[in-house]
């Protein structure tokens, strides 16, 4: 027999141990059977249905993320018919409270209180409208011009507050040190409470105080008594400021500003984690100290202005 015919029955044997057939193919092994019976194949169901379910206090949390980034990119408007409008408009205040869970996201109305408001500072409202755009040449005439606004309300309120203390029966700088200062720092203020809401850190906030105090006593006493200095020069005189009071009053304000940072450096310690905000044991008692120095400061300052106790 030839040896092709000897080796044609070992082609037709049966398949042993391990081995199959399928569809004509010869599978050698147990783990090539088990990954062909692992292959993806479709089953009895070809077809799904996915459904999107929008989620109310999700979609708040983001149309507020994207308010407050808006309001923080684009400061300013275009048009003064865009200024006009928003100074006649009553518009709502801030309310950074969470929605109620599930409940849709509107519009938020005005309250009384944002009504009372509006008409009590409606002409200042629209006396500011009358400043130049911010996009009118690169935002320098809305700066000039408001600087210029400001001098001229400053000089207003200082001539105000000195009828004001004349009336009442208080000296120039007993009235210049309480409300003039306060006047002057509200706006400080309210600029710090959104610098410290917008910002993740206390810089801003803390910077803008600083940075505002440093502008007026380098700039506001320095360009001031600079110009006084250079007319008296001109003129033949000697310009002179009598010191008064003001030493006393520096010291205590170096003192309290002190102990401010003191308290800033203790309330980063990680219980409390911060220079501003943080648990209600911590917070409100910050803030009754602060007030505590800010009336120390008034009465002594008061107090050696009226003679009551021995000034530097």
């Amino acid at each position: 027999m030839p040896p092709a015919a000897r080796a044609l029955p070992s082609l037709w044997c049966s398949p042993g141990k391990g081995e199959d057939v399928d569809s004509g193919a010869v599978v050698n092994s147990e783990d090539d059977r088990m990954a062909e019976m692992g292959k993806p194949r479709l089953g009895e169901l070809t077809k799904t249905t996915i459904r999107i379910k929008e989620s109310q206090e999700f979609k708040s949390t983001v149309d507020k993320l994207l308010k407050k980034a808006n309001v923080s990119l684009v400061v300013g408007t275009s048009s003064w018919r865009e200024q006009f409008v928003e100074a006649i408009t009553v518009s709502a205040g801030d309310d950074d409270a969470d929605d109620e869970e599930g409940e849709e996201s509107e519009e938020k109305l005005p309250s009384c209180v944002d009504y009372v408001m509006h008409f009590l500072t409606l002409f200042w409202k629209i006396l500011f409208a009358f400043v130049p755009p911010t996009d009118y040449g690169g935002g320098w005439w809305c700066f000039c011009v408001s600087i210029t606004l400001i001098g001229v309300l400053t000089a207003f309120i200082g001539d105000l507050a000195s009828s004001f203390g004349c009336t009442v029966g208080l000296k120039d700088s007993v009235t210049a040190i309480s409300f003039v200062a306060l006047g002057t720092s509200v706006p400080d203020t309210f600029a710090s409470k959104v610098a410290a809401i917008g910002d993740r850190y206390a810089d801003s906030s803390i910077g803008n105080v600083t940075g505002s105090n440093a502008v007026n006593v380098f700039l506001g006493i320095g360009i001031a008594w600079t110009i006084a200095a250079v007319y008296h020069a001109m003129n033949g005189n000697k310009f002179y400021v009598p010191p008064g009071e003001l030493a006393l009053s520096v010291t205590v304000f170096c003192i309290m500003a002190g102990l401010t940072i003191a308290i800033l450096l203790l309330r980063r310690h990680s219980s409390i984690g911060g220079e501003l905000g943080g648990p209600m044991k911590y917070k409100l008692p910050t803030t009754i100290i602060l007030v505590v120095f800010w009336l120390i400061y008034v009465l002594i300052s008061s107090f050696a202005s009226y003679c009551y106790i021995p000034s530097f």
